[in-house]
């Protein structure tokens, strides 16, 4: 497969399938979209159409078909680990879009099921460790220049939600993204998790606190603090300090060009995820083509898809029951370790 494309099917063509079409198709290398499927037949018809690939009503018949060698999973949450357990009864590599499943058991059955095949097969799509300056944030990080780190300060900002966005997705949908990222980061499991919230903003609305803080210890005691803040009415910013034992690091800004005029000097800030972390998702989706053609799985995994969900559930338990909760989860199996 070196040598050749890699023929890519993606399950799911809502805006997420259809960028990850167009990257693959039209800015990276080594693969081509050649199949996609959607339970909405009319619009995966259309969406076939404009990018010149085959349609299958049914996402299954096409994980199994012959016409492709790997699948992307980009449907709405509850139906991940249908299509990731059937690219794995298939043998074949799969990308899934966080999270691997809603629910910690159904992420679970996806690592039992892998393990049991003997081949690492599954990537999460956690692109957080495929942005530059997390990148650099682990690398100073691991190398221990500036002693032990003690404490992260993070924040996780947009400019608004609707109100189909409620008190739970601040953990689940938002914050996911920091569970995976700072695990990585530091390289160690959580053990306790608590939510509280701050007070709310008067651009909230009745199913939704706003803003709330996430509070992780790690094994080791590091203490971390998230802040999701979905309403701001002005930014999407994403903001992590580490607090080491001899300096101070910061996740670097993305670079914008500097603007003086009508008296004023600055730069523009990025409205929402797709344009912030473009880059990181083009590194991610190109490393996982480079990945799957030469038979490996580099990036996050199905376990770190679990470990995401067990953290998540206890983090949303806390903040239910307003208490500190243990986060609990299986031993990592052997089929991991690596």
């Amino acid at each position: 497969m070196a040598g050749k494309d890699l023929k890519v099917g993606v399950v799911g063509t809502g805006a997420i399938g259809r960028t990850h079409i167009e990257r693959i198709n039209n800015k990276l290398q080594g693969a081509k979209v050649v199949a996609c499927a959607d339970v909405n037949v009319d619009f995966g018809k259309s969406v076939a159409e404009k990018y010149g690939c085959k349609f299958y009503a049914d996402g299954e018949e096409m994980i199994a078909s012959d016409d492709i060698d790997a699948v992307i999973v980009t449907t709405i949450d509850p139906y991940h680990e249908q299509y990731v357990m059937a690219a794995i009864k298939a043998g074949k590599y799969v990308f899934c879009e966080k999270p691997l499943a809603p629910e910690a058991e159904a992420c679970k059955r996806i690592v039992e099921a892998e393990a049991a095949g003997g081949k690492p097969l599954v990537q999460v799509g956690f692109m957080r460790r495929y942005d530059t300056g997390y990148r650099q944030l682990k690398a100073a990080i691991e190398n221990r220049t500036y002693g032990e780190p003690l404490m992260l300060h993070c924040a996780h900002r947009n400019p608004a939600v609707d109100e189909s966005y409620d008190t739970p997705m601040a953990v689940e949908n938002s914050m996911i993204h920091e569970i995976d990222v700072l695990r990585w980061l530091l390289n160690e499991d959580y053990a306790t998790a608590e939510v509280v919230f701050a007070k709310n903003t008067r651009r909230t609305h009745a199913n939704l606190m706003d803003p709330q803080i996430m509070i992780l210890t790690t094994r080791s005691g590091v203490r971390i603090d998230v802040e999701a803040f979905v309403n701001t009415g002005h930014c999407y910013d994403i903001k992590c300090e580490v607090v080491c034992e001899d300096a101070i690091l910061n996740l670097p800004e993305p670079s914008n060009i500097e603007v003086c005029a009508n008296a004023t000097r600055g730069h523009a800030i990025h409205s929402d995820w797709s344009t912030r972390f473009v880059d990181a998702y083009n590194t991610e989706i190109q490393e996982w083509i480079d990945a799957t053609k030469a038979g490996r799985v580099d990036g996050p995994t199905a376990w770190d898809g679990y470990v995401g969900q067990v953290t998540a559930k206890a983090a949303s338990k806390a903040r239910d029951e307003k208490k500190v909760v243990e986060i609990i989860f299986d031993e990592m199996p052997e089929f991991y370790k690596r």
